[in-house]
Formats: C-alpha cells, sequence, structure tokens
C-alpha cells in the first residue's frame, strides 16, 4: 500500500517537473547525467587523489560541495529560463541552445576533473577545450 502512494507520489513529481520543463529532451538527459559526472569526478579528485584546484590542502571540502551542488541547480534554473522564454517567445531553441552551452561546460569541467586525476588526455582535446575555455572566458 505505501509503495503504491510512493510510487504515485514519485510519477505526479516527475510529471510536474517534466510538464514545466515543457517536456524532457536527449540533451537534458545527456546534461544530467554529465552534471552527475562532473560531480562525481570533483570529489573523487579531491576524496581520493587530494588534487582539488578549489581547495588550499587539495582536500575535500564540504562547503565547496555544496557550492558545486547550488550552481548545478542553478544551471536547471537556467533550463527552465529558457523554456520560459520559448514559450512567451513562441520559439523552441532557447532552451536547447542553453542546454548545449552547459553541456559543453560540463564536458570541460568533466576533462580537466580527468587530467588532475593524471589521466592522459590527448593533446588535441586538451587544445580544443582550451580555445573553448578562453572563449568561454571572454
Amino acid at each position: 500500500m505505501i509503495k503504491s502512494y510512493l510510487n504515485t507520489a514519485i510519477g505526479v513529481i516527475g510529471g510536474a517537473i517534466t510538464s514545466i520543463y515543457g517536456g524532457w529532451t536527449a540533451g537534458m538527459t545527456t546534461l544530467l547525467i554529465f552534471m552527475i559526472i562532473d560531480f562525481i569526478t570533483g570529489y573523487i579528485v579531491a576524496i581520493v587523489f587530494k588534487n582539488s584546484t578549489k581547495t588550499e590542502s587539495g582536500g575535500v571540502n564540504s562547503s565547496i560541495g555544496w557550492q558545486g551542488l547550488a550552481k548545478k541547480c542553478m544551471v536547471l534554473l537556467f533550463l527552465l529560463i529558457g523554456q520560459r522564454l520559448d514559450m512567451t517567445l513562441g520559439t523552441s531553441y532557447i532552451r536547447d541552445t542553453i542546454c548545449i552551452g552547459f553541456i559543453a561546460n560540463e564536458i570541460i569541467s568533466i576533462t580537466e576533473n580527468a587530467t588532475l586525476m593524471g589521466f592522459p588526455v590527448p593533446a588535441v582535446v586538451t587544445n580544443a577545450l582550451d580555445i573553448l575555455s578562453s572563449k568561454k572566458e571572454q
């Protein structure tokens, strides 16, 4: 009985979230997966390798972790803003453009985490990411 209520509640919440985002797309799934990978690899860098650039010691800091989660929530809010702008303007590309931009940002961060772990990233990839990072900073 409780399992049935729990499943119903999860379904209603999931449906409401999907509805406010104007449906769920493959891009949004990709972004969510990349956000999770980035968060996990960031913690691995801090916990296992003690090589985080976010702390003086290179180790884990729960405050930094919460800040990272807050930033990820802000990304999801930007997707929502993009969806609402699409609805208001009668377009269908703003949310997807925002999504693609943040996917690129997550790929850069995941690659940075991999290099901090000592993972050999091909030079062509790091060069491309350096270009993307410099354009992002501008």
